[in-house]
């Protein structure tokens, strides 16, 4: 008896320990029980007391009062089934007649208290169908990535505040604008997006003005790197010619005959066949505010001629698969001509910690202002921590695991995958 109790302590203070340290493990033996019994119990109070519970059918009232004579109460929308996840809980809600996703999302810090979750977070599924996940812990604390599947130009890069992975898509975004202060994890988010990419049949060029600093420990993996703007102002024409010929290339397909079947009519690089198409293109640009500044009439010369090549680029490089990366910590109209409509073109932004409300507002004011506090809160004992937001006005915040130099060694490994473009050797690093 006394070895039973013995072991029943030691095995009680272990499960403890084990819960404080690990948060996920708490939630798994006790957070995620006790918040299922609650949703189950307290459903329909809580949509009652939250606004979300709509008047009944006539029929379903004339049928309540015929029969038990009660009054008739308010319905919530009909629930789902309840299913566990590895952070929380998920189920589908079927909208009564009159009501919007938005409604919910209106109430989603309610639900969060009612059923002491850490946050509730509600996706459309099809018209009149949401699906609202409960996640139990702060899965932004400690960054546990799922595995990763990197795969046609998309890159898991970070975690999502509601446990999902945020992939950066090429093919949906070409083009994304990432600001953040010294040490913000700008850096980081670089490294894991040069990782994924360096597994898949894609050209790599780098932009780095700190004089190779960043992209350098890649050099295996990219077709070109320059690494100070004179390097830029000779590389960047090189890349608007490739664009104009894989242009040339597209309208020679589009020589449309009267015999032609519709599935090999194309406006881009991804309808011609595959012995065809040119490789795609991903151009990293760091520090892009050192390709703008100047101290002579001939250093202005120069900027205006990068910034032009820059705005074509973004322009007319998506149909061409030339795609763009700029990263920098500050990027708005005091860099001089160029850099608002530069902007302008870049749909995805990503903004981590910052050190004025005005870089805050450069990447995300005019596509997401609710945001914008929300990129000011980070604080600097989080780094990864970033605001991800694009044109369509939907924001969510998201954080990327700590990934080291030895651990990107990735891109020598796959040194051998570094495809041929004639126009990019004289850039190679060596």
């Amino acid at each position: 008896m006394a070895e039973l109790l013995v072991v029943l302590v030691l095995g009680g203070l272990l499960l403890v320990l084990a819960a404080t340290r690990y948060p996920a493990l708490r939630w798994s033996l006790v957070g995620l029980p006790l918040a299922t019994v609650r949703v189950l119990i307290s459903y329909g109070a809580v949509m009652d007391s939250c606004g979300l519970a709509v008047a009944p059918s006539r029929l379903r009232a004339l049928a309540v009062r015929a029969t038990t004579r009660r009054q008739v109460r308010r319905v919530p929308p009909r629930r789902g089934i309840v299913r566990p996840t590895a952070t929380g809980l998920r189920f589908r809600l079927r909208l009564a007649p009159g009501q919007q996703p938005a409604d919910l999302a209106s109430s989603a810090e309610r639900l969060r208290h009612a059923w002491g979750v850490h946050g509730v977070y509600i996706s459309p599924v099809k018209p009149g169908v949401v699906e609202l996940r409960l996640v139990g812990v702060d899965v932004l604390k400690e960054v546990r990535m799922p595995k990763p599947v990197a795969d046609d130009l998309r890159v898991p890069v970070a975690l999502r505040e509601d446990a999902l992975p945020f992939v950066r898509d090429y093919r949906a975004i070409p083009h994304q604008l990432v600001l953040g202060a010294t040490l913000s994890g700008k850096s980081m988010y670089l490294r894991h997006l040069l990782t994924g990419l360096a597994r898949q049949p894609v050209a790599l060029v780098g932009i780095d003005c700190k004089r190779g600093v960043e992209l350098a420990p890649f050099a295996p993996r990219l077709s070109a790197l320059a690494t100070d703007p004179d390097e830029a102002a000779e590389l960047l024409p090189v890349l608007v010619r490739e664009m104009e010929d894989r242009y040339d290339l597209i309208r020679a397909r589009q020589s449309i005959g009267p015999g032609t079947p519709d599935e090999e009519i194309t406006s881009d690089i991804w309808g011609l066949p595959g012995s065809e198409r040119p490789v795609p293109i991903v151009l990293f640009v760091d520090e892009v505010a050192e390709l703008f500044l100047t101290a002579t009439r001939k250093d202005e010369e120069r900027r205006d001629e990068m910034v032009t090549h820059l705005i074509r680029l973004a322009q007319l490089g998506r149909a061409a698969g030339i795609y763009l990366e700029i990263c920098g910590q500050r990027f708005g109209a005091e860099l001089g001509k160029g850099a608002t409509m530069l902007r302008a073109q870049l749909t995805g932004r990503v903004c981590h910690r910052v050190n004025d409300e005005s870089s805050a507002k450069m990447a995300l004011g005019d596509i997401a202002p609710d945001a914008v506090t929300a990129a000011c809160s980070i604080a600097p004992e989080r780094p990864g921590l970033a605001v991800a937001g694009d044109t369509s006005g939907g924001w969510t915040r998201i954080r990327t695991p700590y990934l080291s130099l030895a651990d990107a060694a990735i891109c020598r490994d796959t040194a051998a995958l570094v495809p041929n473009v004639p126009a990019l050797k004289p850039f190679t690093p060596a």
